[in-house]
């Protein structure tokens, strides 16, 4: 479900995190910006992006390159992003379509999610949509009960309906439990006081019945083992897990929801939508533009991996599953906007109208394109399970400049793949870091996040690097450069399989068996180039 996902420390069991919490906060993931960081210097497992710049980059020109981020918004005007938003010089802020491209006012990008001044923030999952659209057709389909037993499609929609009810009964049961610690949580908060909201308050508080205690216990345990103050737990852990399952609830799984309709969009062309980039919740695409592309040069925040692109956003997920149609124009817009890299960190499990994306990654692949995909955050083996979109083709091939990227974490050990993260031998390329990374949010903000969906915006940040200081290299060149000059890992790795844990060797996780690696990349780039150019 959507965008791969800022609040995935509520994808298994809310009770289950508060008490795991450290261990997904993994040691070294607290060194700010530790993706960039070199493994054989700082013992931890970043992509070495500032021994990059320091030996190899160091005097060297670079062409600037547009990377676009398909996701749920950006927010253009934050401190550390202004300067690398993509600027349409053609277009002006005046209500007409200046370039003629058939989007109005497309300065710094488009939202295929609004219309007119209104924007969409919720939509449902893709299973709600396609029960919805069987339902309507088996209604007016006249079968017999031995038919609908030997109709495939018919069969299809119990299966769906089966794993609407789980996931809806798993959801209102999770919200539940959330509510009940909430409520407790905020009592417990009433009697230490808002001053006392501390470590420290927590141990000396005397709790007066058993809820009392277990939330005692928790919260001490949570705040000792992963160093956060109550106020990012509660946040973090409670406020926003007890949202994302009400949204889920109440939008995602609504049969009766239909923002699409009462917006009145018509998306039966390409030229739908706004150019509101940033939309109602820009948190997690502006979180992926800040890996990529966060101004390295202003000593604000954070710094981007990539230092010479311009981010343009095009809002194509809702707080929900977006939909192929969106998905497909998006992928158009964004390479007729000049793009050469397409960041996409979200996913879900069925499709509506495959044939549509797989058109359109055609369309970019002829393009000289390079799509970077986010694996998910189920702790799927994608070999197994489907995972939408993705680089194999509905009529057959697949496209030969995807790249699809699993989360890894910052220890070199049996705790390397994110324990979220998808993965599978023939379907992920590469992995990359994605534990507790530290990019811009919204308000000018900036916070640490877990996913796949902050691993695939460190690769494309690579993969900017490359294009924009070797512009001869076509995407197919750069996507096999990155995984060719992975470091590869030769240990086992622990991952959850039928939830017991089991000892997998991390080279059988993906196909090229490694972590991406900017400082090994770019030193076979530039070998490559070179040859090229001699030739």
């Amino acid at each position: 479900m959507q965008k791969f996902n800022y609040k995935l420390n509520f994808i298994f069991s809310f009770l289950f995190l508060l008490f795991t919490t450290g261990n997904l906060l993994a040691q070294n993931a607290d060194k700010q910006n530790w993706q960039h960081l070199d493994y054989a210097k700082d013992s931890v497992m970043g992509v070495s992006a500032d021994k990059a710049y320091a030996e190899i980059l160091k005097g060297k020109k670079s062409t600037p390159i547009i990377v676009a981020v398909l996701d749920g918004g950006v927010e253009t005007d934050h401190e550390d992003l202004k300067t690398v938003i993509y600027v349409n010089a053609k277009e002006k802020l005046n209500g007409k379509d200046d370039d003629g491209n058939g989007y109005i006012d497309d300065v710094n990008g488009w939202n295929f999610l609004g219309k007119g001044d209104k924007d969409i923030n919720y939509e449902t999952l893709e299973l709600v949509r396609q029960i919805r659209k069987l339902k309507q057709k088996f209604a007016v389909t006249l079968m017999d009960s031995a038919q609908m037993a030997n109709n495939a499609e018919y069969q299809k929609l119990l299966a769906m309906e089966k794993d609407y009810q789980q996931q809806y009964d798993e959801t209102k049961q999770t919200l539940e439990g959330i509510s009940r610690f909430k409520q407790l949580l905020e009592a417990v908060e009433a009697k230490i006081g808002k001053d006392a909201l501390t470590l420290n308050g927590f141990k000396s508080f005397e709790p007066s019945n058993p809820g009392e205690e277990h939330i005692k216990k928790v919260v001490i345990g949570v705040l000792e083992d992963s160093g956060m103050d109550y106020a990012t737990f509660k946040a973090t852990q409670v406020d926003n897990g007890y949202e994302h399952y009400y949204e889920k609830l109440n939008y995602n799984l609504n049969m009766d929801y239909m923002p699409r309709k009462e917006l009145g969009i018509d998306d039966a062309t390409r030229f739908y939508g706004n150019n509101h980039v940033e939309g109602p919740d820009a948190m997690h695409g502006t979180h992926v533009a800040g890996i990529i592309a966060a101004n390295r040069k202003n000593k604000l925040g954070m710094m981007g991996i990539a230092d010479n692109v311009k981010i343009i956003g095009v809002r194509t997920v809702p707080n929900g599953d977006e939909r192929d149609n969106d998905v497909a124009n998006a992928i158009r817009y964004a390479v007729d906007r000049g793009a050469k890299i397409i960041n996409m960190s979200f996913g879900k499990s069925y499709s509506d109208d495959k044939k549509i994306v797989d058109d359109a990654v055609k369309y970019a692949v002829s393009k000289d394109v390079l799509l970077i995909h986010a694996a998910g955050n189920d702790n799927n083996n994608l070999d197994q399970q489907s995972n939408f979109p993705n680089k194999r083709y509905e009529d057959g091939g697949t496209a030969s400049s995807w790249l699809e990227v699993g989360a890894s974490g910052p220890n070199n050990d049996e705790s390397l793949k994110a324990s979220f993260s998808n993965y599978g031998k023939t379907t992920v390329d590469v992995f990359a870091p994605g534990v507790q990374i530290y990019s811009t949010i919204p308000d000018s903000k900036y916070r640490a996040l877990n996913g796949t969906s902050m691993a695939s915006p460190v690769v494309s940040g690579i993969a900017a690097l490359i294009r924009s200081y070797y512009p001869s290299l076509s995407a197919t060149q750069v996507k096999q450069i990155i995984m060719d000059s992975s470091v590869k890992v030769n240990h086992p790795v622990t991952v959850m399989v039928d939830e017991k844990p089991t000892q997998i060797n991390f080279s059988d996780l993906s196909i090229s068996g490694g972590v991406a690696n900017a400082y090994e990349a770019l030193k076979m780039a530039d070998t490559i180039a070179k040859s090229k150019a001699s030739k």
